[in-house]
């Protein structure tokens, strides 16, 4: 059985495997007065062959069979054969196989698939390709070795059409990110991957998941899978119907897996005892780098265990735990791990029941720990009072890189904000003055030399540098222009090529008057 369905006729296989080589031309003029069905059935045959089946034929026989074909199309010269027959062989491919794969599916070609399989990067979300449609894909993807990155949203693909990327993975060697998200995969899709998964027969490292209606079942399968999985280090399971089982299984599997890196399982229903379970897992992980656990009603007993795996993890970077019904009592905990904890760079605790208690508890956790390495702490929608600023401000000499991001101050909500000079002007002001290119100005911050500055650093050099005076306010505002798409990268590469600030034309004028001056006077 291959990618298409169909299982061949072994004994036509071996009569035609038995037959000694003839020549590819011999019969041509015979071959180009047959017409109409006969051209159909061998395209058809020519599709049945995967890349399995023709390991089986002598190479004579794989250029016989693809000559047959190609002269049948009128493509295929003389010229061509006699100089490489292998070029014959390897022209069916790409899309010429995959606009044959479309009519042998009975379905419309999507003409910027076609179009871009020599390009790394596809994008067929919301295509409405359906089963049939990714097949057809799945199936001109084979043997292709340009496109790494595929996205596939939103197709309504259902489990055929994931039991078909499924085998295509198999064979492809070269595709490294998926994105398969809302196609309502369920179970049987979920079983299909996760055997892909288990056997490492693939070269995915990013795997998109989300909004695919997985249940536990699923949650059993994929936790199997990952537990042994070495290739993948990106997961999105969010949107899903993982629940407190589902939790528990997926912390069994993080507690053994040494690849996954970035992992989201955003709004799927874990709550208490499900993040209970998972953070158990968390404990003994050593290579999880971001996670994001938000919108999963994970309340105060969830964050009293994260709190616990925080205070023994020493991996993890990023943690969002926003949306998850956690109070004062909460935050109390999480911080008990905060100040212990020494990797942790951003926590994520928006729009939870937080009050300015738990959030000066939070920022002085911060204070309490010598070795933390917070740089951003999320609490948007808490509204803080003086005594919250005061702390934040001796927390900020120490740590001038934390960046807390909350809501309005109380008591001064009212009140018209202080108005700062704009940062950009300020820093352009000093340039002029001194004759240097913005270029320079960063190069001097720039410890690496890389020309691509942490913000945290960014932050950090910003308010301990002298020669430009910026409070905090507008040092935000400075990184929020230079890091417009929140990388958390200030890349100034692009500035390397700009001239120095020229003084202004009056300037000179003026410094050439004077001196004509001068020479006069002598």
């Amino acid at each position: 059985m291959n990618l298409l369905g169909f299982t061949a006729d072994e004994n036509e296989e071996n009569s035609d495997i038995s037959k000694p080589p003839q020549s590819p031309l011999s019969d041509a003029s015979a071959e180009e007065a047959t017409q109409g069905s006969d051209t159909d059935l061998e395209v058809e045959e020519i599709l049945n062959y995967t890349k399995k089946d023709l390991v089986i034929l002598q190479t004579d026989e794989k250029l016989q069979l693809v000559a047959k074909w190609k002269r049948k199309k009128g493509i295929l010269t003389l010229e061509v054969w006699d100089k490489d027959p292998g070029k014959a062989f390897a022209g069916v491919k790409g899309a010429e196989l995959y606009l044959e794969a479309c009519r042998l599916m009975e379905v419309v070609p999507v003409s910027h698939f076609a179009q871009n399989l020599a390009k790394p990067y596809i994008n067929l979300n919301h295509h409405g390709l359906g089963p049939k449609g990714v097949k057809a894909i799945a199936i001109a993807l084979v043997s292709n070795a340009t496109v790494t990155h595929l996205e596939l949203e939103d197709n309504h693909i259902l489990a055929e059409g994931a039991i078909c990327i499924a085998e295509m993975l198999r064979e492809n060697c070269c595709l490294r990110e998926l994105n398969i998200s809302n196609n309502y995969l369920d179970t049987d899709g979920a079983e299909a991957i996760a055997s892909l998964l288990l056997e490492n027969a693939s070269y995915l490292h990013t795997l998109q998941l989300s909004g695919n209606s997985f249940g536990e079942e699923a949650a059993s399968c994929l936790a199997d899978a990952l537990m042994s999985n070495y290739q993948v280090k990106e997961l999105d399971l969010s949107h899903n119907e993982f629940s407190e089982k589902g939790g528990q299984l997926l912390g069994q599997m993080l507690a053994v897996n040494t690849a996954l890196e970035i992992l989201d399982l955003s709004w799927n229903h874990l709550r208490r005892k499900g993040t209970v379970a998972f953070s158990t897992g968390l404990k003994g992980n050593a290579a999880l780098k971001i996670l994001n656990l938000s919108w999963n009603s994970i309340g105060n007993e969830g964050a009293q265990a994260i709190a616990e795996a925080l205070k023994v993890n020493n991996v993890l970077i990023h943690l969002d735990i926003s949306n998850n019904q956690i109070s004062d009592e909460g935050a109390m905990k999480i911080c008990n791990g905060l100040k212990v904890n020494g990797t942790l760079k951003v926590l994520k605790m928006a729009n939870n029941l937080l009050t300015v208690e738990g959030a000066t508890a939070l920022v002085g956790s911060v204070r309490k720990n010598p070795n933390s390495m917070l740089e951003e702490i999320n609490i948007s929608n808490v509204l803080v009072n003086a005594s919250f600023i005061e702390l934040l401000e001796l927390v900020w000499q120490k740590h001038p890189e934390l960046d807390v991001i909350y809501g309005e101050v109380e008591g001064c909500i009212s009140k018209i904000p202080k108005q700062h000079p704009n940062p950009m002007k300020v820093i352009q002001k000093y340039l002029n003055e001194h004759n240097l290119r913005l270029w320079d100005f960063l190069r001097k911050i720039d410890k690496d030399g890389n020309m691509k500055i942490p913000v945290s650093a960014f932050r950090r050099a910003m308010m301990q540098q002298s020669n430009i005076q910026l409070n905090r306010v507008q040092i935000a505002e400075l990184v929020r222009k230079l890091d417009q798409n929140q990388t958390g990268i200030v890349d100034y590469s692009h500035l390397k090529e700009q001239k120095p600030a020229q003084k202004p034309v009056k300037e000179e004028m003026k410094e050439e008057e004077m001196y004509v001056r001068r020479r006069v006077s002598q």
